[in-house]
């Protein structure tokens, strides 16, 4: 039988709207959603509705883990917070190794949080390159696409969802990854095939211009 995967970028940043939140931030690296970001979330997870999802896996940031939440909340669904598809660690981003908050706290506010999950990955600071998080990113989707049966959506960032989707389906020209943009890949036979590339029709407001992180 066909099998999908759903792989989707987060909703639109805080510090994208109030860059000034980054000068006394706990953690600066680690904004939750801005309103914008809130309503893209939603309606991606109305979007999802129907599609036979059965498990939700989220990077552990708090904007990956909030986008998650409110796609959770919709398809009634627990979420996994899993490190492999978590952002690129790159040093020109970041000047240290990224804080988040502690997945006690994180479940205080997520309650859809999966507590009994453990991450298949931890990725080690810095990331030189971005193909070192493509190839990251893209060992981890296939790990979990084994331990784990069933349709699948990964919410992730601009170069995980990249990473992903060349992982599984190849090279590909051109993948857009605007916020909470969805890729949505179907396997029959041995082959994934690409059907949504960077798909945003579900969403009410986005973005031209792209950045990765």
């Amino acid at each position: 039988m066909a099998r999908t995967v759903w792989i989707s970028r987060h909703a639109h940043r805080y510090d994208f709207e109030h860059p000034e939140w980054f000068q006394t931030a706990p953690r600066r690296y680690d904004p939750h959603l801005s309103a914008k970001g809130v309503r893209q979330a939603k309606e991606l997870g109305e979007r999802l509705k129907g599609e036979g999802i059965e498990k939700i896996f989220a990077s552990p940031f708090r904007r990956t883990v909030e986008t998650a939440h409110y796609v959770a909340e919709a398809l009634d669904l627990p979420v996994a917070l899993e490190w492999g598809i978590g952002e690129w660690l790159n040093p020109e981003w970041m000047a240290e190794m990224p804080e988040t908050a502690p997945l006690e706290e994180l479940r205080a506010e997520f309650p859809r949080i999966d507590m009994n999950y453990v991450s298949r990955t931890h990725p080690v600071y810095p990331e030189v390159s971005e193909s070192i998080c493509w190839d990251r990113s893209s060992q981890t989707a296939k790990q979990l696409l084994e331990a784990f049966s069933g349709n699948l959506l990964f919410v992730g960032h601009g170069a995980t969802v990249a990473g992903m989707t060349r992982g599984l389906v190849g090279e590909i020209a051109e993948i857009p990854v605007a916020f909470c943009c969805l890729m949505k890949l179907v396997r029959s036979s041995d082959r994934w095939n690409l059907e949504l590339n960077g798909d945003t029709s579900h969403l009410s407001e986005t973005e031209t211009t792209v950045r990765l992180n």
